[in-house]
């Protein structure tokens, strides 16, 4: 019987539709029993003797499958593939897939959700609520700040759309800018360099886990300004990111994403970072669409291999 790994620990939780798919296709199937990210250590055990895997954001370097003798496909729930060695994949002969699509609503959404509480200060007046203390804190608009999009790709091209009806500024930056959906969508391209000097509000979705952000780009902020990042960790130096808090140049952050998950860093003492747990894609029809495009391209990968 074709054995499958589901190493992404929620999946299932917002319908069963997926599991009942891979029943359906007589596939013996393995959950993580970690219930959170596995580590290289504990994939390469649980990945051993399976023929496919639907993996989450746990590291599938070339120890890892050089372990996984069986296994001809990797199907990621999302799009993120820094953490797979794609060579090494290839090497073995390993079909590599993600779901491209089907978070992009669901990310851009939230980023949006989290641009208006950080500018209202949402997140500071209710946990002073909860803490019993009635504090009202005088906020911002959205409407006529400038908003600086690093990466505008699927989601940051979302984020743009959904920024239009509250009248902002939209100026971007793309490694490989589409200035025919820029113009034709009213968003600016300009350097990395010049849109920090210009937003108030900073949001990244760019790929990859290098730093586009640490402690020189910050201090080309305005001050007050805010700066945000749903795409990968690392991409903002959260160390940085602190010290600029702390020194009060900056009004606030929010942060979905982090080097390091769980994260247990010092921006959690800051009552002006807001921060969700790695939550981009947790919108129930999301994340079920992102589910059953992940069985379908694994039940591929494995159809085709066996041909």
């Amino acid at each position: 019987m074709t054995r499958v790994l589901i190493s992404t620990s929620s999946f299932g939780a917002a319908d069963a539709s997926p599991l009942a798919r891979l029943e359906q296709a007589g596939i013996d199937v393995s959950l993580n029993p970690y219930g959170r990210v596995l580590t290289e250590e504990e994939i390469a055990s649980l990945v051993a003797d399976v023929d496919g895997l639907i993996a989450g954001t746990e590291p599938l370097s070339d120890r890892v499958l050089a372990g996984a003798e069986r296994l001809r496909v990797i199907s990621r729930v999302g799009v993120g593939l820094e953490r797979i060695d794609l060579e090494a994949a290839e090497r073995r002969g390993v079909r590599v897939f993600i779901t491209p699509d089907a978070l992009t609503d669901a990310v851009a959404e939230l980023t949006v959700g989290a641009m208006l509480t950080l500018l209202r200060g949402i997140h500071e007046m209710s946990a002073k609520l909860h803490a019993g203390r009635w504090e009202k804190q005088m906020g911002q608009l959205l409407r006529g700040k400038t908003v600086g999009i690093v990466g505008l790709g699927r989601i940051g091209k979302a984020v743009a759309l959904l920024l239009e009806p509250f009248g902002v500024r939209r100026i971007a930056r793309d490694a490989e800018p589409d200035h025919e959906w820029a113009a034709a969508n009213g968003v600016e391209f300009m350097s990395l360099r010049e849109l920090l000097g210009e937003a108030e509000i900073v949001t990244v979705h760019a790929s990859g886990r290098e730093a586009l952000i640490g402690a020189d780009e910050l201090a080309l902020l305005r001050p007050g300004a805010f700066v945000m990042n749903a795409a990968r960790g690392g991409l903002v130096d959260e160390g940085a990111l602190h010290d600029a808090l702390v020194s009060g140049r900056l009004a606030g952050c929010y942060l979905d994403t982090f080097d390091r998950e769980p994260y247990d860093g010092p921006l959690r003492d800051l009552p002006t970072a807001l921060l969700t747990p790695h939550v981009g894609s947790y919108a129930r029809e999301a994340r079920a669409r992102m589910e059953l495009e992940a069985v379908d391209n694994l039940l591929l990968g494995l159809r085709d291999g066996a041909q």
